[in-house]
């Protein structure tokens, strides 16, 4: 569904079926536009504050602007690993292997960090006695609450050395309760659930961390390039942060 949001051809009419869905109650694809921009400001904002090493939890479908390619675009040597479980997504995703050995897609569930911290791929790139940023982008919404996501985020961030980053973006519905609610029962038929979360639920994920201004706020506030960053419909949706570890 994402894809089919972003305008990409990795999808199925079951996909674009339930994406018609949700576009008829908001700017569904302009939110994912928005979403996906704050990625590329998020990663370019780390690298250019010494992040050499990113670790993309429930990566997606790969697209344009993917963060192995925003962050060696500021630092040529950077490395990252994505991980998912969607065999759609790793089927795709493995293409990166063929990049170069500073890339690679790890298959596991981020909902058990632990296996995911001690994979010999994870190891082999990441060097967890040096800044790290750890990217939740779009990811945490398909959590439950009894799936406890801020355990997750917990446990991914504890073993992080002093300068590492937490990025967050995470779907709301606290300005549309009504259109949210409706968006849920659509997504009830995927295969990952939708939970909107609140500003408060949301700024629980940066315990421990200082926030970078502008702190957790709406997607199109949070540092925009530009005019359409700006103005983009439907910012409202998308909460979002970037926190460094003190």
């Amino acid at each position: 569904m994402y894809d089919y949001y972003l305008g990409g051809k990795d999808n199925y009419p079951a996909d674009r079926e339930a994406a018609e869905k949700i576009m008829a109650l908001g700017p569904s694809r302009d939110i994912c536009v928005a979403n996906r921009r704050f990625l590329g400001r998020s990663v370019r904002h780390a690298a250019r504050h010494g992040i050499r090493q990113f670790l993309d939890l429930g990566t997606g479908l790969p697209t344009q602007d993917n963060v192995h390619e925003v962050a060696k675009s500021v630092v040529p040597d950077a490395h990252v690993v994505y991980v998912d479980y969607d065999p759609v997504v790793l089927t795709h995703a493995r293409a990166l292997r063929a990049i170069d050995d500073t890339t690679t897609v790890v298959s596991k569930d981020i909902r058990r960090p632990g296996e995911i911290l001690a994979h010999p791929d994870v190891r082999r790139l990441i060097d967890f006695s040096q800044p790290v940023a750890v990217m939740f982008v779009a990811i945490l919404h398909c959590l439950t609450d009894d799936e406890d996501p801020w355990g997750v985020v917990r446990e991914f961030t504890a073993p992080l050395a002093p300068g590492s980053h937490l990025i967050v973006s995470h779907l709301t519905d606290d300005a549309h309760p009504e259109e949210g609610a409706a968006a849920r029962e659509v997504y009830e038929g995927a295969t990952a659930p939708l939970v909107h979360r609140s500003h408060a639920a949301i700024s629980r994920f940066f315990t421990g961390f200082d926030l970078v201004e502008p702190g957790v706020t709406e997607v199109h506030e949070w540092r925009p390039d530009d005019e359409a960053d700006r103005t983009r419909p439907g910012g409202e949706w998308f909460y979002v942060g970037v926190g460094r570890k003190p």
